[in-house]
């Protein structure tokens, strides 16, 4: 099972304040546990609203909004992608990391193929997976 790890946004993320050399030391060793546990897929942090647009669609209208956006606690900062053996599992492995001082992190499972049933026909599998194949490996 994959899932998204998702590091919520603060005023500090948002202000652009980069996290200083101690916590950049134990997220990296963090990370490394992560890799070699063979858990992490992916990890980044992303630049603040204030870089960011939002895109809204209505019909054939494309509406673009530059940020900064509002309500710092419905952004986020960062992403890890996990491959688990179950959400308990990534559950166990989010309490060692090196947050405090009230970060808030979220997990969603990725869906997979078969999460969509029958509507995701074998035609379109097939295309799906070529395009990841043309992605790279997991």
């Amino acid at each position: 099972m994959r899932f998204m790890v998702i590091v919520k946004a603060n005023t500090d993320s948002e202000a652009g304040i980069m996290p200083g050399t101690e916590l950049l030391a134990a997220m990296g060793k963090y990370n490394e546990e992560l890799v070699k546990a063979g858990v992490m897929l992916a990890g980044e942090g992303l630049a603040p609203s204030s870089k960011g647009v939002r895109v809204k669609f209505e019909g054939n209208k494309r509406t673009v909004t530059d940020g900064p956006f509002a309500e710092t606690k419905e952004l986020i900062a960062g992403f890890w992608l996990w491959q688990c053996k179950s959400k308990e599992e990534a559950i166990e492995w989010l309490k060692r990391a090196p947050f405090d001082g009230g970060t808030e992190i979220e997990i969603r499972q990725v869906f997979e193929a078969e999460d969509f049933g029958e509507e995701f026909t074998p035609e379109l599998r097939e295309r799906e997976q070529r395009l990841r194949e043309q992605i790279g490996p997991k």
